[in-house]
C-alpha cells in the first residue's frame, strides 16, 4: 500500500465501487423471480395432498423470500451508493419509489400475492427507468412487460 500511496497520493471517489458497475438488473431479476414464485404457488398441484407437495411449496416459498430480500439489498445499494441529491432534484418522487419498493419486497416475503408481486416488479422497473435516465439512456424492458402481461 505504501508504494501505491507514493505513486498516486490520496485518491477520492464518489462511489463505493466503480460507477460503471451499478445496475438495477439484479433487483429486476429478483423481483421477476418473486412474481414467478407467487404465480407458481397458485398452481392447482399445490392444493392436492401428497408427499412431494409440502417440499415443493417450501422450496417455492424459500426462493420467493430469498429473492424478495435480494430486491431489498440491491435497491438499498442503489439508493445509498448510486443516487445523489441532484437525482432527487430531478426525480422528486425517488425517495417514495424506493420506500414503496422496499415495503413491497417485505410484503412479498410475508405472504403470497400475485398482485403484490406485480406491484413489486412495476416499482423496480420504474426505479430502473430512472436509473438509466440519469445516464441519458431511454430504457424499457420487454421481458418485464411480457412477464407482467402473461401472468
Amino acid at each position: 500500500m505504501k508504494i501505491i500511496s507514493k505513486l498516486f497520493g490520496d485518491v477520492h471517489a464518489h462511489c463505493d465501487v466503480p460507477c460503471g458497475i451499478y445496475d438495477p438488473i439484479s433487483a429486476k431479476i429478483a423481483a421477476q423471480t418473486v412474481l414467478k414464485m407467487a404465480f407458481g404457488l397458485r398452481q392447482p398441484i399445490f392444493h392436492k395432498v401428497g408427499y412431494s407437495v409440502p417440499n415443493s411449496v417450501a422450496r417455492y416459498i424459500a426462493v420467493k423470500e430469498e429473492h424478495a430480500q435480494g430486491v431489498k439489498s440491491e435497491l438499498n445499494i442503489l439508493w445509498s451508493d448510486y443516487f445523489k441529491p441532484e437525482h432527487l432534484a430531478d426525480y422528486p418522487n425517488l425517495h417514495e419509489l424506493f420506500w414503496n419498493a422496499n415495503k413491497l419486497a417485505g410484503a412479498n416475503k410475508q405472504g403470497v400475492s400475485s398482485s403484490s408481486a406485480k406491484e413489486l416488479v412495476e416499482a423496480v422497473d420504474e426505479i430502473a427507468k430512472i436509473f438509466w435516465a440519469t445516464k441519458g439512456v431511454d430504457y424499457s424492458d420487454p421481458n418485464s412487460e411480457f412477464a407482467l402481461e402473461h401472468r
